[in-house]
């Protein structure tokens, strides 16, 4: 396969048959000679082509400019309005634009112009499978795939090609029914550890186990990453329960009692609990304790009071905005934020994801995860956004701190509409520092802690895209993540 274009499409369709994770050298190597090829052998005047190169270069941190699409302006400086007749290089663009920096005018303008010409396409002449790649980007780019949720639907939709890989789609099945059968272990080890917690059991919390468990098999999905998914299903288990105690039964004094005993992380301090939170408190404390103790032994790293710090901000944040729910206050956007950022859990989750997949730790990368800066930050305020547009309006029904869209409203006067396209252009705001981070050659994290941290913000999008897919409704979305868990694909002899 000579041909750089047949190439950068394997590329692609390995990653979105879900296998790419197979083939990172291989991957590396083609990259590093289409990389290689100076500007002037590229082949001009070819939309989809560039777009992909484009892609998939910026994808893996090679450094290629978006002047590379100049040449597909008229002289009136726009694009071309005959690119609009060629759907695939139009979809292309428009992928590709997602991975736009900060600052990068031409890339916005790339957005703007394909996302309109793809809206507006006419169905009847267009390749079917193309219709269906063109109506799930628009409702979720590549870029923001959530690992493995989109893999089944992918492989379904690669097996109706007619040029399709037989031996490509075989892999990909096989892998996919294997990578099942290994989560599925996981699953069942770790529901046997909530089911001890007795936390289930509990009348007035969401049940969000297996939503918890999904949550850590996007963030980490690879086979060897076992004890990351069982520390985040854990902790966004537990944690969950500790929300709704914030968020719908705690009284405010009870609230600053919970807020006290994280903060000083005594276990004396359950004393002074009422007799409901006892159990979610101590469940908390034995589930740290105990990770700390694991990482203690097996890599001679104290990781206790990073984690202790982390949780005593997120108490303060829960605390925060249960004071403002409780005393009718009205936040404006920013302070909302400055403090929901924390509130969602991002920070703590992203660092849990650190420590248990991590070796060696190291005491930089700790300080930094500490510190809530760049693409902890970054990734903490999206993954809030798509909370608020996913949960707002049920959250707001059964009692709870206005959230971000409530905030601008507040802010604006604006209506509900106006401001939910105000969170989503912010959203893909942050994405584009998002981005910058991933393409910078000095990231002090390690690149896979890095892609855990992004992985949440594309599970968030994922979970909240019709409604509360962790907790409430979102049944829709529900359905294709229990899917991809417990549901294996047929492997009959492929025609």
């Amino acid at each position: 396969m000579d041909n750089p274009l047949d190439q950068l499409e394997l590329i692609d369709n390995l990653q979105r048959l879900g296998v790419a994770y197979h083939f990172e050298r291989e991957i590396k190597n083609i990259l590093d000679c289409v990389h290689d090829i100076s500007d002037h052998k590229r082949k001009k005047g070819n939309l989809y082509a560039t777009s992909l190169e484009f892609r998939l270069l910026r994808q893996h941190g090679y450094n290629v400019t978006e002047e590379v699409f100049e040449s597909f302006r008229d002289k009136t400086g726009s694009f071309s309005a005959c690119l609009c007749d060629d759907v695939k290089a139009i979809l292309s663009f428009y992928e590709a634009s997602f991975y736009g920096l900060e600052g990068e005018s031409m890339m916005q303008e790339a957005w703007e112009f394909s996302s309109k010409h793809l809206k507006d396409l006419d169905n009847k002449d267009v390749d079917q499978n193309l219709v269906a790649l063109v109506e799930h980007a628009l409702e979720l780019p590549f870029h923001w795939w959530a690992p493995r949720f989109e893999t089944k639907w992918f492989i379904d939709l690669y097996e109706r090609r007619e040029d399709k890989n037989h031996l490509l789609l075989e892999l990909a099945k096989v892998d996919f029914n294997i990578l099942q059968g290994i989560h599925q272990e996981d699953f069942n080890d770790t529901l046997r550890w909530w089911e001890n917690t007795g936390l289930g059991e509990l009348t007035f919390v969401r049940d969000s186990f297996i939503a918890s468990y999904l949550w850590a098999l996007a963030i980490a999905f690879q086979p060897q990453h076992c004890y990351c998914r069982k520390v985040v299903t854990k902790a966004i288990a537990v944690i969950t329960v500790i929300d709704d105690i914030y968020d719908v039964y705690g009284t405010l004094p009870e609230l600053e009692l919970l807020t006290d005993a994280i903060t000083r992380w005594d276990i004396k301090a359950m004393k002074q609990l009422p007799s409901y939170m006892k159990t979610s408190f101590l469940s908390l404390f034995n589930f740290i304790n105990e990770m700390t103790y694991h990482i203690l032994k097996e890599q001679n790293t104290d990781v206790s009071m990073t984690l202790i710090k982390l949780l005593k901000h997120m108490a303060q944040a829960y605390m925060t905005e249960a004071r403002w729910y409780h005393n009718q206050y009205k936040p404006t956007l920013d302070e909302y934020l400055n403090n929901a950022y924390i509130s969602i859990t991002g920070p703590i989750i992203a660092t849990l994801s650190y420590i248990s997949s991590a070796n060696p730790i190291l005491e930089k990368d700790l300080e930094f995860l500490e510190s809530y800066r760049d693409i902890v930050k970054w990734s903490s305020l999206v993954f809030r956004l798509q909370d608020d547009l996913g949960t707002s309006s049920d959250e707001m029904k059964r009692g709870d701190v206005p959230k971000s869209i409530q905030c601008y409203m507040n802010d604006t006067g604006c209506s509900e509409e106006v401001a939910r396209e105000y969170i989503k252009d912010l959203t893909r705001k942050i994405w584009k520092k998002i981005n910058v981070y991933r393409a910078a050659t000095n990231c002090p994290l390690p690149q896979p802690i890095v892609e855990m941290i992004i992985n949440l913000v594309r599970t968030s999008h994922y979970f909240y895209q019709h409604g509360d897919g962790h907790g409430g409704g979102g049944q829709e979305i529900k359905d294709v993540m229990f899917s991809s868990l417990f549901q294996p694909i047929s492997l009959q002899e492929i025609k």
